[in-house]
């Protein structure tokens, strides 16, 4: 057994998520999904980080796939001895939520000892691998696919879990004896999620029960399930023998590293009171009450009974060893991604200062994940950004990135969005309101804050709302408010206020004249300069967002009324000056192009208005061979916040995925809303529209079209019918 010695601070680990999903006769691959089976200089990237040590697939799914009797390591070939050279320890992980290969599973008696083969041909292939993780969380996985169905062998009863957990347990400590007896010091590095169960008094005995069940990986492997353990019978009476639970205490196989895989959400609460859960709340049962199974972090709690620091404590206090966060990741926003980060960080590091044995705190999903917010069960093709965004050429670093390698050279985090407190400590989080405020902030009222120019009000009410929503910390100025042409005011302005970032929703060129001093309004493109100048002598970050495509009342009365408007060229000639001018003078800023907007806010935008004119049972005549990229806005705001947050700068063309004509777009909207769609007809040769259609080179972070309009259908504040124009929701 290797000897883990306490570290005076955490390390910063990382790690690829690998999961290998069987689900019936699909598999799902997110080595695959997420590009990085493909790309051999991802790992460079991730020494660019700082990164040592590396939690790195070495699947048992991908190696034997068909026999155990053979085995293909042509991909990890090249990986090891890359990884080597570059000075990254390997943390092996053999089965990553998977049931095996397709000859095995979960529930086959032979499963443990065919997992231990693999481990040992593993160890001899690579006997420079120090650390292994044989199977990373096996409760977890027996949970998923045993008790609850979602994966294969899509069980849902108790017999099924209590094998499907006791066969990948006794494949551990088959597959660390195999090891031990190629590399004799091999470190058994056990992950597992440790999220507490919290209740209403009635459902206290379930609470207690699922807080017993959660540390069953661990006490099993450190011998501890005996007979007066409260999962020795329960085990008993689900079908294992008892001489297998004695085989755990007879030649137990301690963890060289306690791993505790948390995430937000990770924390339950039970709640009987149908008549106080939440909308949407799914309510089942135990065959005794029924419940709604809720995210914890969404009640009130008593402060300090949830988060990550109080479940490393309980972790610290149960075993004595080493204790690594193994998985640290959020599927939200960046500025979210860096709070949790930050939080978990800050509670590893209070914990070790007080002399608990912290190892280490592990970035996962470096590269990202595909479809984890559900479950891998549908084919979505939602992608999470990680330390790397891989929609990008090439995989683009993130503020996230930027985060791990400060973190990994010994500085803390010291990004501004940090100044206020993540979705999960602010008030509005919760299902019901709070009885007084207990939302925690960092920085108070010095958090550091984004200045928002509204002189588009579609874009400027879509960030300020995204912002809101995501905690940053902002101060908006309609048009009228702010002339950006002084540089004296606005000096005095970034001095007053002290802003990290100025966002500039600007009006597009072309559109009506608005007041002095838009980019792309009144005076021309040279306008953005003094902006553009004074936010780069003050070290502030600038954003503008323009749109190639007229927005507002102008654009539907133009179009209903067949009068000749602005070609979409024209006006992208006119902004791309108007970026070329505020680029020369900021060469860090980021500037945003997108196309027509529409958002569920009814802020005048095209399509609200297309909408009323149908639903007044007028017609329309659109362009039906000019093509444009119709944008959401609330992906937008999210996109290009992200982007700004990140620190990135140039040009970037931000569009929902896909292309359509104007009538098209219009006609279809029509019809899912229940409108008269054949009041909208097409104009071929109109001349009036070239096509705008958006498309990046940089890469596409937004979702479809299809998914944009499902959503600005679903969320719209107002609705539509075929006798009225919109009427409030």
């Amino acid at each position: 057994m290797r000897t883990e010695t306490m570290q005076a601070t955490p390390e910063i680990w990382g790690g690829v998520e690998c999961s290998i999903i069987r689900l019936r006769n699909r598999w799902r691959d997110e080595l695959s999904e997420t590009g990085h089976a493909g790309r051999l200089d991802d790992l460079d990237r991730i020494r660019q980080l700082g990164i040592r040590t590396l939690r790195y697939p070495l699947l048992w799914e991908s190696i034997s796939p068909d026999n155990i009797e053979t085995a293909d390591f042509a991909w990890h070939d090249k990986r090891m001895p890359r990884l080597k050279e570059l000075g990254i320890e390997v943390i092996a992980g053999l089965l990553h939520h998977g049931s095996g290969p397709r000859y095995t599973n979960l529930l086959d008696p032979a499963f443990p000892e065919l997992l231990a083969r693999h481990a040992r041909r593993v160890a001899e292939r690579y006997p420079e691998i120090r650390r292994f993780t044989p199977v990373n969380e096996p409760l977890t996985t027996a949970r998923f696919s045993a008790l609850y169905g979602h994966w294969y062998p899509h069980r849902r009863h108790l017999p099924d879990f209590a094998r499907a957990l006791i066969n990948q347990c006794r494949g551990v400590a088959l597959a660390m004896r195999a090891i031990r007896e190629v590399t004799p010091h091999a470190a058994l590095v056990q992950t597992e999620d440790l999220g507490k169960t919290f209740s209403t008094p009635l459902l206290g005995y379930q609470a207690d029960y699922e807080n017993e069940r959660r540390w069953l990986t661990f006490d099993l492997l450190f011998g501890r399930v005996e007979r007066s353990h409260p999962w020795f019978s329960r085990l008993i009476d689900h079908g294992i023998p008892e001489q297998e639970l004695q085989a755990f205490v007879d030649e137990p196989c301690p963890p060289d590293i306690v791993g505790v895989n948390y995430y937000p959400t990770s924390e339950r609460f039970l709640d009987h009171r149908c008549s106080k859960l939440p909308a949407g709340a799914s309510v089942g049962g135990n065959g005794r009450h029924h419940y709604a199974d809720l995210e914890a972090v969404r009640m009130h709690l008593p402060l300090g009974s949830d988060g990550p620091e109080p479940r490393l404590r309980e972790v610290c206090a149960r075993y004595d060893r080493p204790v690594a966060v193994t998985e640290v990741h959020h599927g939200c926003s960046r500025d979210e991604q860096l709070r949790w980060l930050n939080e978990v960080w800050s509670a590893a590091n209070r914990l070790a200062g007080e002399g608990k044995n912290i190892a280490a705190v592990t970035v996962w999903a470096l590269f990202g994940c595909v479809d984890w917010n559900s479950l891998l069960l549908r084919k979505d093709g939602a992608y999470e950004a990680g330390a790397f965004d891989v929609r990008s050429p090439s995989p683009r670093m993130t503020a996230l990135g930027s985060a791990v390698r400060e973190m990994a050279g010994g500085a803390g985090l010291k990004h501004p969005v940090l100044d206020s407190p993540g979705w999960w400590r602010r008030d509005t989080r919760f299902f019901s309101p709070p009885f007084e405020t207990t939302a925690e902030r960092s920085g108070g009222g010095d958090a550091r804050k984004v200045l928002i120019l509204c002189k588009d009000a579609a874009l400027g009410s879509a960030f300020c709302r995204i912002a809101a929503h995501r905690g940053l910390e902002f101060i908006a100025f309609p048009a009228n408010q702010m002339d950006i042409t002084d540089p004296h005011s606005m000096r005095r302005l970034l001095l007053k206020y002290r802003p990290w970032a100025f966002v500039h929703a600007a009006t597009p060129q072309g559109a009506e004249a608005g007041p002095v001093g838009s980019i792309g309004t009144g005076n021309g493109p040279a306008d953005g300069a003094v902006l553009a100048s004074v936010c780069a002598a003050a070290g502030v970050a600038l954003m503008t967002v323009t749109s190639d495509a007229l927005v507002g009342k102008t654009l539907t009365d133009r179009l209903v009324e067949s009068s000749p408007i602005t070609p979409a060229s024209g006006i992208r000639n006119l902004n791309a000056a108007a970026e070329t001018m505020v680029m020369k003078h900021h060469p860090a800023a980021l500037v945003i192009r997108t196309s027509a907007v529409f958002g569920p806010w009814n802020t005048a935008d095209v399509l609200s208005q297309l909408l009323d004119e149908i639903a007044a049972d007028r017609s329309l005549r659109l362009p039906a061979d000019a093509v444009c990229s119709p944008t959401y806005l609330p992906d937008l705001a999210h996109a290009a916040l992200d982007l700004l947050i990140d620190g990135e700068t140039g040009i970037w063309h931000l569009a929902n995925d896909g292309a359509v004509s104007w009538s098209d777009w219009a006609r279809e909207v029509a019809q899912s809303a229940g409108l008269d769609a054949r009041l909208v007809l097409g104009d071929h040769g109109r001349g009036v529209l070239a096509p705008a259609a958006l498309a990046s080179e940089r890469g596409q972070l937004m979702p479809s079209l299809a998914s944009g309009m499902g959503r600005f259908l679903r969320e719209c504040d107002v609705r539509w019918n075929k006798t009225s124009a919109a009427i409030g929701s």
